[in-house]
């Protein structure tokens, strides 16, 4: 909602709401085109300032005009706008995803693995608590305190299974209300990664002693500026991954200039993957329950297609 009011105020915070009319809703409208972003962010973000005006009828702050002159400006419309196109988000090959989890720090690497077994968002997994956790039978039941479509009155249960089960164990010796992936344990577990690097028999150069120098004051301001938090949330799992990435790139291309290149990949991929695959091996019904979707006609944003019986269909019957 920030985002979306920012532009507001810095265009035209000197005017009076009830003079913000549909001409200088498309101007604003304009001005995120020129800012370089895409089509659909650009819909949502006139969206959201449409509710505020709406808010504000409501207050009687404002008049039930000027929200009405504002309900005329319709979406820009695809193919129709100079506004770039944004690219579909589709799953990611977990062949690339194996070659990432090596570089990624015990926490991050639970997060991910968890999400490909079981296709929980990004919000979900990152805020596990065992508070939350139904263990009284073989299958744990996982139910998160919040959730995408809690407002709707809709439940979100979550089995998890054996295999998910050993990866949450590790992290299982904490309060109950503990968050159990914590990126300031992932910060500790780094800084001891680099004391049993520097363990070494190669002797470090001086340059190198000048590098580690800079690297230290700089994580020192960082640390200072924005310590480490108990919980991850959406941004710093995403760049906790891009970071896994690089770095799976950087040190596999010493080892093999022809190495494969991993692109970057966010977490939100991994429940497309998780939706691709269980459609592919027990079918729609089984991803729409996985994903926690409330209709299966929602699959399809997640889960790719599977051709496989068409070109079965096409080889029979040409």
């Amino acid at each position: 909602m920030v985002d979306a009011v920012a532009p507001v105020n810095e265009l035209y915070g000197d005017s009076p709401a009830d003079e913000f009319g549909p001409l200088k809703l498309k101007t604003l409208r304009q001005h995120l085109v020129e800012h370089g972003l895409c089509r659909t962010e650009i819909n949502k973000r006139v969206g959201r300032i449409k509710r505020v005006f709406k808010w504000a009828v409501s207050e009687e702050l404002i008049s039930p005009s000027t929200h009405e002159g504002l309900r005329s400006v319709t979406g820009l419309k695809f193919g129709r706008t100079t506004a770039r196109e944004s690219e579909p988000v589709k799953p990611v090959e977990e062949r690339l995803i194996d070659l990432t989890l090596p570089f990624m720090s015990p926490q991050v690497d639970a997060m991910v693995r968890l999400q490909l077994l079981t296709g929980m968002r990004p919000s979900e997994v990152s805020t596990m608590r065992s508070v939350c956790f139904d263990r009284t039978a073989v299958v744990w039941l996982y139910e998160p305190d919040n959730h995408k479509n809690r407002w709707r009155g809709h439940r979100r249960v979550i089995p998890l299974g054996p295999r998910s089960q050993e990866i949450m164990r590790p992290f299982l010796d904490r309060p109950e209300s503990q968050f159990l992936f914590s990126p300031a344990e992932a910060e500790e577990w780094r800084n001891e990664q680099r004391v049993l690097h520097r363990n070494r028999r190669t002797p470090v150069y001086p340059c190198e002693l000048i590098t580690r120098e800079k690297r230290r004051k700089e994580a020192c301001s960082r640390k200072s500026k924005r310590p480490k938090g108990t919980c991850y949330c959406a941004d710093s799992y995403r760049r906790a991954i891009a970071y896994a990435t690089k770095k799976s790139n950087r040190e596999r291309s010493k080892d093999d200039p022809r190495a494969v290149v991993v692109p970057s990949w966010a977490p939100y991929q991994l429940r497309h993957t998780f939706a691709t695959r269980m459609r592919k091996m027990h079918g729609v019904e089984a991803a729409q329950l996985g994903l926690g979707h409330a209709c299966t006609k929602l699959v399809d944003l997640y889960a790719e297609k599977d051709l496989s019986l068409l070109v079965e269909l096409a080889k029979q019957n040409g």
